[in-house]
C-alpha cells in the first residue's frame, strides 16, 4: 500500500505556525517560571487607582499602584498588581507583592498562573514539530532490531 505524504505547502504552513507558537513561548519561559513560583524581590504593593476596561458582557480591572521592596533597594511607581481586579484591594491599601523583574507588573505572593499559557504554547509548537517531523527522526534514531514472537524465550 502506497504511503500518503503531505503537501509541502501544508508542512511549510504547518512549520511556520509551530516557530511563531515556540517564537511566543521560548522567551517567556523564565518569566512564566519565576511568576508562577514568585522567585524575586518581596515587598509592599500600595494600590492608588484602579483601571476598568468594558467588553461586551465583561469588565476587566486592575489596581496600578507602588511596590516597595522589604529592604527598600527597590522602589517602583506605576505598576499593575497582576490578578488584581475591582474588589481585591482599595486605594492606599498595601498587600504583599513580589517583583520578578517584569516591566510594569508585580505578583501576589502567591504567585501566578501565566505559566500555564506559555506550557500550551510551548507544547502546541512542539507537538507540530513532532508531528511533522517525528517519523523520519523515529525512523533516523529508532532503528530496533524486531525479535519475531515465536523466537523470544
Amino acid at each position: 500500500m502506497a504511503r500518503r505524504t503531505r503537501s509541502p505547502a501544508f508542512t511549510t504552513v504547518l512549520t511556520l505556525i509551530a516557530a511563531f507558537l515556540l517564537y511566543l513561548a521560548v522567551p517567556n519561559l523564565g518569566t512564566a517560571v519565576r511568576a508562577a513560583r514568585a522567585d524575586g524581590a518581596h515587598g509592599v504593593f500600595t494600590a492608588r487607582e484602579l483601571t476598568c476596561v468594558r467588553h461586551p458582557g465583561h469588565e476587566s480591572c486592575v489596581w496600578i499602584g507602588e511596590f516597595r521592596s522589604d529592604d527598600g533597594s527597590i522602589a517602583r511607581p506605576g505598576v499593575e498588581m497582576y490578578g488584581s481586579d475591582r474588589y481585591s484591594n482599595r486605594a492606599g491599601e498595601r498587600t504583599r507583592a513580589v517583583d520578578i523583574g517584569l516591566a510594569g507588573r508585580v505578583y501576589g505572593p502567591g504567585g501566578s498562573n501565566e505559566w500555564v499559557f506559555t506550557a500550551l504554547l510551548l507544547a502546541s509548537g512542539l507537538a507540530i514539530l513532532l508531528w511533522q517531523y517525528g517519523g523520519p527522526l523515529r525512523r533516523a534514531f529508532g532503528r530496533r532490531e524486531r525479535i519475531p514472537l515465536s523466537d523470544r524465550s
